[in-house]
């Protein structure tokens, strides 16, 4: 009865007997049954002294201690011992003595000030009002200092509780503005994903099904400046490019198989001679910008198959660096035959074409023309290049090459080129004029390398809508003529000398 009566007072497990207790017991009782009492009082000393963290032990063992004192006699000691009801008579009685007020609230966790046990409910009723516990404190556990070292002032403990709370502030308020910022991201994102959607079924039963009587009207227009959505984005880039040169899926296979047999002559030999035909020279080259800039992506062998193909269509072209950029955002939107075609023929625009044939006289013009535009619009900016020594060709000819998809985050080259099947070559050079307003106050504290180095590598957190915020306060119209008529304008000049204003590189 004493020992049911023992468990259900205890009002737990027996686990919470402290730690002292059973291996008393244990120990109490392999002592006792060898006739050592002395040994075994010697065992509860110890006992006693080792348990210093908690009072409920020192209390227990202490308590236990009296009791074999009380004893005395080590036969009696044993049959105490022996007699399991006993012991739970006696831990009853000591089970309601020590579960006071006082000693449960020793028993509690101290809170950061390492102070007395009273103060802990209201630490953490404090805690839980917080929303939540920053994550950068909930490793940090105070203690009090270990017995072996001096205690912590008065004075060492509120600096060090106030310090706490200030890094748990501080902590809270940094994860509070994350939140907050990634709340405000989410519902951005939400935002423009419902765009995107409302934009895809207008432009998929209203757009699409009537291109040629709507594409140039104003509600298009204002809509394609906004950006296509990815699923439609493909094949309004197909419309607006055209297919002039009229190649057809069954031509590209043609093209392809002579790629092909091509590639396998290549990687017989290994190697390239100064005697083998442009074709060659072409499909090492593709080979080796692959390897370079795509290798071990998904769509390599789609991009190797397109600019091979390409190569044999236009040998007087062949591959020139950066194609493979302008081919793999195609390919991304595009089906295999249909990047081909598309690819083909934006490639046989007047301003591609001047670029990728390396007209070195036209490319004088376009970059003249250019410079007209950055004056007025830039014109600090421009005198800072000048002053710099600072010429077109180092920058444009790596967007122009690669329609800025080198140089641009994919999201924001894609908008680019959306603009660009809309408006041609004229936003190309509004984009380059845009990129350098967008970047103005950075590149009027750069020297000539630094603004080189810059512009070749343009910061990876670029946003469309920044950019082309830019773009829209950029004028392409100077002293009352738009891009095509300055443009028509510098090749009518025939008296002006094509290299005044050109770069040394060109000159060379």
């Amino acid at each position: 009865c004493w020992f049911w009566a023992g468990v259900l007072l205890m009002k737990g497990p027996l686990w919470r007997l402290p730690a002292a207790v059973p291996c008393w017991c244990r120990g109490g009782h392999r002592l006792c049954s060898t006739g050592t009492m002395a040994s075994l009082i010697c065992a509860m000393k110890e006992s006693a002294k080792k348990e210093t963290k908690s009072s409920t032990n020192r209390i227990y063992s202490l308590l236990l201690f009296l009791l074999l004192s009380y004893v005395g006699d080590p036969t009696q000691t044993q049959k105490l011992v022996n007699n399991w009801s006993c012991l739970c008579f006696f831990y009853c009685v000591f089970h309601l003595v020590l579960m006071s007020p006082c000693v449960s609230q020793e028993e509690q966790p101290r809170d950061s000030s390492g102070a007395s046990c009273t103060q802990c409910p209201a630490s953490s009723g404090r805690r839980k009002n917080l929303e939540f516990e920053p994550l950068s404190t909930t490793a940090l556990i105070l203690e009090d200092r270990p017995a072996n070292l001096p205690a912590k002032s008065m004075e060492e403990t509120q600096r060090h509780k106030q310090e706490y709370e200030e890094m748990v502030a501080g902590a809270k308020r940094r994860e509070m503005k994350d939140a907050q910022k990634k709340k405000l991201q989410m519902k951005e994102r939400h935002r423009h994903e419902d765009s995107i959607s409302n934009a895809m079924v207008i432009w998929n039963t209203e757009i699409l099904p009537h291109w040629d009587s709507v594409k140039g009207t104003r509600r298009v227009r204002d809509l394609w400046w906004q950006g296509l959505p990815p699923s439609v984005r493909g094949r309004v880039w197909s419309l607006a490019i055209g297919n002039e040169l009229n190649i057809t899926p069954e031509l590209y296979e043609i093209f392809l198989s002579r790629a092909k047999e091509k590639w396998r002559s290549y990687s017989e030999t290994s190697s390239v001679n100064d005697n083998e035909s442009g074709e060659c020279l072409s499909t090492a080259l593709i080979h080796r910008e692959l390897q370079t800039n795509f290798s071990g992506g998904p769509y390599h062998d789609l991009l190797h198959s397109v600019l091979g193909a390409y190569t044999c269509y236009r040998p007087d072209i062949g591959y020139v660096q950066g194609m493979s950029f302008i081919a793999a955002v195609l390919i991304l939107n595009l089906e295999e035959a249909d990047a081909f075609i598309t690819f083909a023929n934006l490639l046989n625009k007047p301003c591609q074409m001047a670029f990728f044939r390396v007209d070195h006289e036209l490319m004088l013009k376009y970059f003249a023309a250019f410079e007209v535009f950055f004056e007025e619009n830039l014109p600090r900016l421009f005198n800072h290049f000048q002053c710099n020594n600072l010429t077109p060709d180092l920058y444009l000819i790596d967007w122009i090459f690669t329609l800025y998809s080198k140089s641009l985050p994919l999201d924001v080259a894609c908008r680019v080129w959306d603009v660009f099947c809309r408006d041609g070559e004229e936003s190309l050079f509004r984009t380059g004029l845009g990129i350098l307003r967008l970047y103005e106050d950075i590149l009027l504290q750069m020297d000539f390398i630094h603004i080189a180095q810059f512009l070749s590598r343009l910061p990876e957190d670029l946003h469309s809508h920044t950019l082309f915020y830019a773009m829209a306060n950029t004028h392409m119209v100077s002293r009352n003529r738009r891009w095509t008529q300055v443009f028509s304008a510098l090749m009518k000049d025939t008296n002006k000398e094509t290299d005044r204003n050109g770069s040394p590189a060109l000159r060379s």
